[in-house]
């Protein structure tokens, strides 16, 4: 109930009196309790996903166990969303170094663009494909191997009493060998069994079961090849050399026969380059009013997704879906709210910009807006806390003190420079602001060495107040996801053309804090 949360605050000075009534209110209001979201085994229920992927791919051996979790989930759904929209190519919105490009293409077959405003993460997917062609290899000859060892398994696993029928029956063979008459009936009367897989079977298909054998192993081995060397060309085609396992004298081919291999050869190279399972790093950046056709040449019905999109790109992307017929759905995890544009946050009037913050029309009505230090709030991680993973409270601590130095000593109250991770590079605190003040681009030689700890002592006692405020911000962060969710929910529910939209927990969040996913298919005649 509205009115006993709002008793947690005093009705004159609206200062909070009690946290844990506070504390109540903000889980009250969280997106787990509020039960807006559709479960994900719901939604791949619904979507009747059955798709595996090429054998052998593990996400684990290529990245870390947080980014190896969010993309072994989201490629699992990504690729029952365009199953069931009937779809081969994906569009991946700030695909940055191209984890969960590469492994679409790898383990789905799906036709991927993955496009990254920055040109270092374009080279560095360049980079990260060059490796994974060379793993790549190494999983077809694991393959080969296994294929192999479980061929040979099938066949050694026949019953033990075969063996004895066999000698039998080779004996039979072998005295009516002259007579290929009577040779035949023999086989025909054990080829009619009663029931049952007999003997004879194992007989008679022995040869053949060898020989079809090393067929299949090579019929196995040649797609095998095929599609790992269609996972190959995510790279250009001089970044990797391809062997060939059988060698020839070119020289002692005749004319037609080399007209005929490079006839073949050209085909084979025009066939892969319209394969459905490539990846392709672009650089671009991407706004409301991005055309993609520009950017993807060969753009056909597809569908966005978008890992961890940071700011207004995660917006860009629901607006993209909406106006663009080709794209038949989106899957989109953003980040990073803090960078979020709002557009009432300083009141100003601008008609032409395209905001981060409202998406909706219910919101803008209302002259919304959250501010920054509650976007900032919205990017903490509860259930990290919640597990024992503590906010870092002496680099909070450190900040704060440096921003009284700034405003008291330099008369600085805003700046567009940033301090970074600057902490974890200092060795004490007097470090700490010698190094922020450079980065800040203010003389630090006018500040004594005494001054700075002076500082540090007089606020040092203040520290668990701090502690404590951080607290409550983490408390409140998931109230303040929620508004910025449910606005992009509502934004897609406002839209016509939309089939379904949703919000979809996909990750855990203590391993991904930015764990929900927006989700929306159009109507098929869209």
């Amino acid at each position: 109930d509205d009115d006993i949360f709002s008793s947690a605050f005093c009705e004159n000075s609206e200062k909070l009196i009690d946290v844990h009534l506070f504390a109540l209110a903000a889980k009250y209001y969280s997106l787990s309790n509020l039960g807006v979201c559709t479960p994900l085994e719901d939604v791949l229920e619904a979507l009747k996903g059955n798709s595996q992927g090429a054998a052998g791919v593990r996400p684990d051996e290529f990245m870390n166990n947080k980014k190896s979790h969010e993309v072994q989930v989201m490629s699992e759904l990504v690729d029952n969303i365009a199953n069931y929209c009937g779809i081969k190519q994906v569009i991946d919105i700030g695909s940055g170094k191209g984890y969960l490009s590469s492994f679409l293409s790898m383990q789905y077959n799906l036709k991927v663009y993955g496009i990254d405003s920055s040109n270092s993460n374009t080279n560095g997917a360049h980079e990260r494909n060059r490796k994974l062609k060379k793993h790549w290899r190494a999983y077809q000859n694991r393959g080969r191997a296994n294929l192999k060892i479980q061929s040979l398994e099938k066949t050694n696993d026949r019953p033990v009493e075969s063996e004895i029928k066999y000698k039998t029956i080779k004996e039979e063979l072998l005295n009516n060998a002259k007579s290929p008459q009577s040779r035949d009936q023999v086989i025909m009367q054990d080829l009619v069994p009663s029931g049952g897989f007999t003997e004879m079977d194992t007989f008679e298909t022995r040869t053949e079961t060898e020989a079809d054998l090393v067929a299949q192993t090579k019929s196995h081995e040649g797609k095998l090849s095929e599609e790992a060397l269609a996972i190959l060309n995510v790279l250009p085609a001089d970044a990797v050399e391809v062997f060939s396992s059988s060698h020839c004298n070119w020289g002692e081919l005749c004319e037609e026969e080399k007209m005929q291999r490079k006839m073949t050869s050209l085909k084979t190279k025009a066939t892969k380059s319209s394969e459905s399972n490539l990846y392709f790093p672009l650089t671009s950046c991407i706004t409301a009013e991005t055309e993609l056709s520009d950017i993807v040449t060969d753009l056909e019905d597809c569908m966005m997704v978008g890992l961890h999109t940071c700011g207004d790109l995660a917006a860009n992307t629901l607006r993209i879906f909406a106006a663009k017929p080709e794209i038949k759905a989106v899957c989109s995890v953003g980040c990073c709210y803090h960078l979020l544009s709002e557009q009432f946050e300083n009141q100003e009037e601008c008609c032409d910009k395209v905001w981060g913050f409202p998406m909706c029309q219910y919101l803008k009505d209302k002259g919304w807006w959250c501010g920054r230090n509650a976007r900032m709030s919205a990017c903490l991680a509860l259930e990290r806390v919640a597990v024992g993973q503590m906010l870092p409270t002496e680099s909070l601590f450190y900040r704060a003190v440096l921003q009284v130095i700034i405003e008291e000593m330099y008369g600085v109250t805003k700046s567009d420079r940033h301090v970074g991770k600057t902490f974890s590079k200092s060795s004490s605190f007097i470090d700490y602001v010698r190094r922020s003040l450079k980065k800040l681009d203010l003389d630090d030689s006018k500040l004594p060495d005494r001054c700075i700890m002076d500082y540090y002592e007089k606020y040092k006692h203040r520290m668990n107040e701090l502690e404590a405020f951080n607290m409550l911000k983490v408390v409140l962060a998931p109230c303040i996801e929620v508004l910025i969710l449910l606005d992009r929910l509502c934004y897609l529910k406002e839209q016509e053309n939309i089939a379904w939209s949703g919000l979809v927990k996909l990750f855990d969040p203590v391993k991904s804090p930015r764990c929900y996913a927006v989700i929306a298919m159009k109507e098929e005649s869209c």
